[in-house]
């Protein structure tokens, strides 16, 4: 494992994102959209995803129809509530406090604004960074990558003390997935969506761009969780949204 002194403080607490509710059409399945933010004891703010572009939460049918959406789901709930820098301000947090921007993987729900936090570098995997611009969605791909410092891993990454950057691909190219430590609750698995929901594991991951090697990442996350007693959150599963604390509540 590499170790990376991106971070120097230990996680403090970590919050959950709050960007919006989605249905996809082939199963009914209504999701939580959700990123993350991060504070260390050393006053570091890390920002995990974006959600879908702004333009969603000023107009959802019309963006949705110039994204072609409609083929896959309907975006039920995204209001400027739900964009970033609101979710952040819920805990006093400004855009420009952001010391890290992390990006999961590049699919519309996750990368909504490559460009935010432009003082901070932005880590994700050398493998979803090495494509001609982001995947967004299907075959529309407006997005181009934004010219900002970048942090590659092509490794897991201890990028901090108690902050973990683990390779998970499958669901894409360069899927990340994240293992946090906090002082309270110990031990946190952020799956993204390389698990979006446990019965993914079970299904082996039919209709991910690779299922196979989706399903081993699946395993070998799940086998770090059960190795280290984590708290898994999962990247979209209905059955747990609810229950999660969302910002300004925070886990500790």
């Amino acid at each position: 494992m590499k170790h990376l002194n991106v971070l120097k403080g230990k996680p403090q607490y970590l919050g959950v994102l709050d960007y919006g509710l989605f249905q996809v059409h082939a199963n009914g399945r209504i999701i939580g959209i959700c990123g993350f933010v991060l504070r260390t004891d050393a006053d570091e703010v890390v920002v995990i995803d974006t959600g879908f572009p702004a333009k969603y939460a000023h107009d959802i049918v019309a963006s949705a129809l110039e994204d072609r959406l409609g083929g896959f789901g309907t975006v039920l709930r995204l209001g400027p509530d739900n964009l970033p820098h609101a979710q952040l301000a819920s805990l006093g947090i400004a855009p420009e406090d952001v010391t890290l921007f992390i990006t999961s993987h590049t699919h519309i729900d996750h990368v909504g604004d490559l460009a935010a936090f432009p003082q901070a570098p932005l880590l994700m995997s050398r493998a979803e960074r090495a494509l001609s611009k982001p995947l967004y969605w299907g075959d529309v791909r407006p997005l181009e990558w934004p010219d900002r410092e970048y942090l590659l891993v092509d490794e897991d990454s201890e990028i901090g003390p108690g902050f973990r950057v683990m390779l998970a691909p499958g669901h894409s190219p360069g899927q990340l997935a994240f293992l946090v430590t906090l002082p309270e609750t110990g031990p946190v698995l952020l799956t993204s969506y390389a698990i979006s929901r446990p019965a993914e594991i079970e299904e082996r991951f039919v209709g991910s761009a690779d299922p196979d090697l989706a399903l081993s990442s699946a395993q070998r996350l799940m086998q770090i969780a059960n190795e280290t007693g984590a708290f898994v959150i999962y990247g979209h599963s209905p059955e747990q949204w609810n229950d999660l604390r969302k910002v300004p509540e925070t886990y500790r």
